[in-house]
């Protein structure tokens, strides 16, 4: 199956050709066929037999599929990056899925919703800022992207009604957030059927995201906006973080003239070496090499949605 029809011939200067050179230099096999599937007309199939390298016994994925978390146990947040994977291919379904919402159900809390880490990672290596314990609470941050994506693809498991059931009331209780959990929850309101009920919840979110500062809303200005405390001193967030889209929930949060500031900001990113840099804390020299390709392809795919010329 072809990915995005013909195949594009990038202009030698393009941010595309030079992101292209950057992704053969340094990305793991599954970046460069997510690459060739969003921008060269690869194959999607191409791409999910990369993903299946990840997949283990138990229907979960590990194997350092995100990169922050290293070892070959299945995590929920490996399983979270391979829905994402698999949903902008098209491929959200059949046995795989079936598979992975029975992981989702063994590995699920009392309040069957997600951890973020499962003691399982315990003797592996892992970014400290996701901490190992043995008894770990359910996370929005976890549940709340899977279940939206399994509702927007119109997926039905047992799993998923307690864990919707979870998000409703883990958002409806938001008052004082960070951004991934913000970008969690609109994940989450974007994929679950209720529409109406979504649609102003998502209002309230965006009204909460503009009275804590939790998005940059002028480059120009980004010390004006501090960061979430926890987060690295240059980790902020911006409009095009959280409607990565213009069909976005949250893009009614910002006027044009902030999208359009936001947008510049990320073309404005682009490393010398054609890759866009990862802005969390670094705590290991391999993990920030397989994360960059990973925001090259997003931030592509973000402009190419806003109609950026990427070449």
């Amino acid at each position: 199956m072809a990915g995005t029809g013909a195949t594009p011939v990038p202009s030698p200067a393009s941010p595309l050709s030079r992101a292209e050179q950057f992704v053969w230099l340094t990305a793991r096999v599954l970046e460069q066929r997510r690459f060739a599937y969003h921008f060269l007309g690869g194959s999607s199939d191409a791409v999910e037999t990369a993903l299946a390298a990840y997949l283990g016994e138990d229907g979960g994925y590990g194997h350092a599929l995100e990169p922050d978390l290293r070892g070959p146990v299945s995590q929920p947040l490996h399983t979270a990056h391979a829905l994402r994977v698999l949903d902008s291919i098209g491929r959200c379904g059949g046995l795989r899925i079936e598979r992975m919402c029975r992981y989702l159900t063994d590995v699920s809390t009392a309040d069957g919703a997600l951890p973020a880490v499962h003691p399982s990672q315990r003797g592996y290596p892992s970014a400290p800022f996701v901490p190992v314990v043995d008894d770990p609470p359910s996370e929005l941050l976890t549940t709340g992207p899977v279940v939206g994506l399994l509702h927007r693809n119109q997926v039905w498991h047992a799993w998923l009604f307690r864990a919707t059931d979870y998000c409703w009331t883990a958002v409806d209780a938001l008052e004082k957030s960070h951004p991934y959990e913000i970008e969690a929850a609109i994940t989450f309101l974007e994929g679950v059927p209720d529409r109406v009920r979504a649609e102003a919840t998502a209002d309230r979110l965006g009204r909460l995201v503009r009275e804590q500062t939790l998005a940059v809303l002028d480059p120009a200005r980004v010390e004006a906006f501090p960061v979430a405390d926890g987060y690295a001193p240059e980790e902020h967030h911006f409009p095009h973080d959280y409607a990565r889209t213009p069909e976005s929930l949250a893009r009614r949060w910002f006027t044009d003239d902030e999208m359009e500031r936001s947008l510049d900001h990320l073309e404005s990113r682009q490393q010398d070496d054609g890759g866009w840099p990862v802005n969390w804390r670094q705590w290991a020299p391999g993990t920030a090499l397989e994360a960059r390709p990973i925001v090259t392809i997003e931030a592509l795919r973000t402009l190419r949605a806003y109609g950026r010329a990427i070449g």
